[in-house]
């Protein structure tokens, strides 16, 4: 069962995402006079569609724009050195590998937040998500397992809490983390 998000944050979230898709419109189509009434009908539509595929969050989570901006420049440095350690691997043959699998076990429940999180840990140097437990921990595929990648991910994921703010599911951990610190 589905908890429904209060009527007030639903609105506020149609009018955000509305706005944006106007605005969007706007910058593509020229800005012109005629493109508003267009406009108009085309944010309308996107953001019943949206509403409809990515309803707002019913906990309330909302996103921590400066901690995204870090994560988003984390992420890109991260990507590059996970490329440029695999060719490092690749073109040295001699380089010490130890292959396997090391199981995390996400405080993230099954949630886009989650997805996410796998989506974002597959571009840490020499790892890669390859399935879900059936306790519910995601098995990592990893080059140099010796490594501390649990520690890695541990940290990763840190960072995304903090990012979300409990928006895309991660209300629940957030909460409780809240809770922990308090």
């Amino acid at each position: 069962m589905q908890i429904a998000a209060p009527r007030s944050r639903t609105w506020a979230a149609a009018l955000g995402r509305g706005a944006t898709y106007f605005v969007v419109w706007m910058v593509i189509a020229g800005g012109d006079a005629d493109d508003i009434l267009p406009g108009l009908g085309a944010a309308a539509l996107a953001t019943w569609a949206s509403l409809r595929l990515m309803p707002p969050d019913p906990l309330g989570g909302s996103v921590r724009w400066l901690e995204v901006l870090r994560l988003f420049a984390r992420f890109v440095r991260v990507s590059v050195l996970a490329g440029l350690d695999v060719a490092r691997r690749a073109l040295a043959p001699r380089m010490r590998l130890a292959p396997g699998y090391v199981h995390y076990q996400p405080q993230l429940p099954p949630s886009d937040a989650r997805s996410l999180f796998q989506a974002m840990t597959s571009q840490m140097p020499g790892t890669i998500p390859s399935g879900t437990e059936p306790s519910g921990a995601i098995a990592y595929h990893c080059l140099d397992a010796s490594r501390s990648v649990a520690g890695q991910l541990a940290e990763e994921e840190s960072r995304l809490l903090d990012a979300l703010g409990g928006a895309l599911g991660a209300a629940e951990v957030v909460t409780k983390r809240t809770r922990s610190d308090a």
